[in-house]
C-alpha cells in the first residue's frame, strides 16, 4: 500500500477577493505553510469552499499550488462530487497537473446506500493512478462510511487511506482493527489528533494548521517519533484554539482568524458568513492567548 503522507496536512483555505481567487495571498499561504514543515497541503477541500467555487476556479487552483509548491510537500486535490462522473473528471484532471494524490468526499445529498459507496469510490480509483483518500464527514453529507465497507474498498489499490471526520471514535478503532495496515487513517477533527494516532492514525487532515503550521506538525511527528507525553500536551494546549475555529461553520472562523493575521483572505462566500461578533472576540481571544496576535 501507499501511504501518501505521515504528518499534518493543512486543509488549506482559499482566500478569495471581489474579483474571485486572490492568488497572491494564496502564494503567501503556501510559502508559510511550507515554513511551516506542514507534510502534506490539501486544495479544494471543504475548508477550501469547494462547494462554492467554479468548476474552472478549483481546476484553476489545484494547478496554482502544485505548480508553486513544486514538490516541497505532498499536494492533494480535493476531487468529491455527489455525481460520480464529475468526480470522476475533476480525479482526471488532479492526476494530469500533478497531484500526489485525491481527497474525495461522499457523494452528499444523494443519500447512498453502502453499496452506492463502493461503486461510487471504485469507479473513480478505477479511472486514476493516483492515490485516493476517502473523506468522511456524516455531519455535512448526511452519508457515514461504514467499517464492513471501508475494509471492502480498502482492497482496491489506490484506495490507500480515510480521513475520518465522523467524530465517532469507536468506528475509528473498528476502521482500525478491520482494515489494518490496509488503509491508512487521517484525523478529520483537529480535536482527536493524538486519540487517532494512538489507533495507527498516520497523521491529521487538519483546520488548525492553517495559523499553526509547525505547531501541528511537531504534534504528529513528536508521536510518530515516541516522543508521547509531548504530543498529548500539545493537544491538551491547543483545545482551546480548535474550539474557537469552529465556534461556528468552517471555514469562516479560520478565515476571519487569518484575516487579523494579516493575511487578507476575504470572507466565507455566501451562504456561508463571517463569525458573529460575539464569536469574533473569542476567536481573537484564543489567537492572542496562542501567541498569534
Amino acid at each position: 500500500m501507499r501511504s501518501i503522507f505521515e504528518g499534518c496536512g493543512t486543509a488549506l483555505i482559499t482566500p478569495f477577493d471581489e474579483t474571485g481567487v486572490n492568488y497572491d495571498v494564496l502564494d503567501n499561504l503556501i510559502e508559510d505553510q511550507i515554513k511551516g514543515k506542514v507534510d502534506a497541503i490539501i486544495v479544494c477541500g471543504t475548508t477550501g469552499e469547494s462547494a462554492t467555487m467554479s468548476k474552472e476556479e478549483k481546476k484553476n487552483v489545484i494547478k496554482y499550488v502544485i505548480d508553486n509548491v513544486s514538490g516541497r510537500c505532498k499536494v492533494i486535490a480535493g476531487t468529491g462530487s455527489n455525481n460520480t462522473m464529475e468526480a470522476i473528471n475533476m480525479s482526471k484532471y488532479a492526476e494530469e497537473a500533478g497531484a500526489d494524490g485525491v481527497l474525495v468526499v461522499t457523494p452528499y445529498y444523494n443519500k447512498a446506500t453502502q453499496r452506492g459507496l463502493i461503486e461510487h469510490y471504485t469507479n473513480i480509483a478505477s479511472s486514476i493512478s493516483i492515490p485516493l483518500i476517502m473523506y468522511n464527514v456524516p455531519s455535512r453529507t448526511g452519508v457515514n462510511i461504514t467499517p464492513e465497507t471501508c475494509l471492502e474498498l480498502s482492497k482496491i489499490d489506490n484506495i490507500v487511506a480515510i480521513k475520518e471526520a465522523s467524530g465517532n471514535m469507536s468506528q475509528v478503532v473498528k476502521i482500525a482493527s478491520m482494515c489494518k495496515d490496509n488503509l491508512d487513517i487521517y484525523s478529520g477533527n483537529d480535536d482527536q489528533i493524538v486519540p487517532i494516532l494512538s489507533v495507527g492514525g498516520k497523521g491529521v487532515i487538519s483546520v488548525l494548521s492553517n495559523v499553526m503550521p509547525k505547531y501541528v506538525h511537531d504534534m504528529v511527528i513528536s508521536y510518530i517519533n515516541g516522543d508521547k507525553d509531548s504530543s498529548m500536551r500539545m493537544q491538551l494546549e491547543s483545545i482551546d484554539l480548535i474550539n474557537s475555529l469552529f465556534i461556528e461553520v468552517n471555514p469562516g472562523p479560520v478565515k476571519y482568524a487569518l484575516n487579523l493575521m494579516g493575511y487578507d483572505v476575504g470572507i466565507p462566500r455566501l451562504p456561508l458568513t463571517e463569525p458573529n461578533d460575539d464569536n469574533k472576540k473569542t476567536i481573537e481571544k484564543s489567537l492572542k492567548k496562542n501567541k498569534l496576535l
